[in-house]
């Protein structure tokens, strides 16, 4: 194929010493942007280094943007002092907040293990949830040859969306949260745009960019109330001893005009 348009490279200095950086500068806007199409003179994607993967014995590493919230010894990054034994935080004493509040979009990652031998049915199996901004729920539940009401098992949206597919583990294996949240904008006390959540649970997806209704209520309807534009992330205490261990998160960036 024959190129007509100019070919722009970039010297190495300013493409950071990788080589240089190719493009076009007399191509056509992309739709909505001041960017041509694949203009040479658009920033670079920061470079990260990713993490490893955990296993059933040893949690993985997170990649090196991270900010580590447990590392399997320090929990001082958590307002409640959850017991720490064997390299995993385990619920009790209350539901328990990170003290650091500037969380919006985010991406999370988390393990957790259930109770063994498993106690209880229903709700009352292994209960716990990871909040954002302490009041959007992801459910945590031991579901494993254990049923309950569909918006409220494992990896549901509780009270709002069942997971897409149950992918629980038997109680006392770890699992696995990956989860991408985009947080809701207000404007003053009207709502622009809701929150969402794409969750893989061991791998599989089971919530696909699916919509918030609002804050999480029990046995009531979903409502929004306007909040600031960031805010914590909490791990509940539902009076069931949940492990958890290896969360990181990584705040993601808006890309504006990038």
């Amino acid at each position: 194929m024959r190129i007509t348009h100019t070919l722009l490279l970039l010297t190495a200095a300013a493409a950071g010493q990788l080589g240089a950086a190719e493009g076009y500068t007399d191509t056509p806007l992309v739709p909505g942007q001041k960017w041509h199409v694949h203009d040479s003179t658009r920033p670079q994607p920061v470079v990260v280094t990713p993490g490893t993967g955990s296993t059933a014995e040893q949690p993985g590493k997170p990649p090196s943007d991270a900010i580590v919230l447990f590392d399997g010894k320090d929990a001082s990054q958590w307002k409640t002092a959850w017991k720490v034994e064997d390299g995993a935080m385990v619920a009790g004493g209350g539901d328990n907040f990170t003290k650091e509040e500037d969380f919006g979009d985010i991406q999370l990652h988390l393990e957790w293990a259930e109770p063994t031998p498993a106690k209880g049915n229903g709700q009352g199996r292994g209960n716990s949830g990871v909040f954002f901004f302490g009041r959007y729920e992801l459910q945590v539940l031991d579901c494993y040859q254990n049923q309950t009401y569909p918006d409220g098992q494992t990896s549901s949206i509780y009270g709002s969306w069942p997971p897409l597919v149950n992918a629980c583990r038997p109680p006392g294996e770890w699992q696995t949260y990956d989860i991408a949240f985009t947080a809701p904008k207000f404007k003053g006390e009207e709502l622009v745009t809701p929150a969402f959540i794409t969750v893989f649970h061991n791998g599989v997806l089971t919530q696909n960019h699916t919509q918030y209704n609002g804050d999480t209520n029990h046995k009531a309807a979903a409502a929004y109330h306007a909040h600031a534009p960031t805010g914590p992330l909490k791990l509940q205490d539902h009076g069931n001893p949940v492990r958890y261990r290896n969360i990181w998160v990584r705040k993601l960036v808006d890309r504006g005009e990038n």
